[in-house]
């Protein structure tokens, strides 16, 4: 595993690559004890993200390398339809699957996300619209959904 940290405008960004591609996002600094970070492994990656803070990205050209269930891959690939600047409902993903009573479960595998940011959770909101859990907090949550709303409103 390649690890760098970045510093963004919501704290301290950790990501972790493979020769496959990019492995997670955590928020703050994860870095395993003696765990080498490799600044030039992650450039790529790092470029893009600060482009997304800055409001330059709306879409990440990155090869991924994500373990999970086949659920959950499925779930991971339906918020990659989410368009940026707008939200879905956990319910929203669920009928889209065809299991319209798997809002739960779309949830957990939301929690279970390892490339925040990049694989859009904190596009998924509850029922009414209101934020609703997010690993990294729900300030965080709100703070990317608004980097996003700033960045829409500047070029429409």
């Amino acid at each position: 595993m390649h690890y760098a940290v970045m510093n963004t405008r919501v704290g301290p960004v950790t990501v972790a690559s493979t020769d496959r591609g990019l492995a997670a996002v955590h928020f703050g600094n994860n870095v395993p004890e003696g765990a080498v970070v490799d600044d030039s492994v992650n450039r790529e990656i790092v470029q893009q993200l600060s482009e997304y803070f800055e409001g330059k990205r709306t879409r990440f050209e990155l090869p991924l390398d994500v373990e999970g269930t086949p659920f959950q891959k499925s779930v991971w690939n339906q918020l990659l339809q989410i368009p940026y600047g707008e939200t879905r409902s956990y319910g929203d993903i669920a009928k889209a699957l065809g299991k319209p009573a798997a809002s739960r479960a779309v949830g957990m595998a939301n929690h279970n996300n390892p490339v925040a940011i990049v694989i859009p959770c904190h596009r998924v909101v509850g029922q009414n619209g209101s934020l609703t859990g997010y690993a990294g907090g729900l300030h965080l949550k709100e703070q990317l959904l608004s980097i996003e709303r700033r960045s829409t409103t500047l070029f429409t």
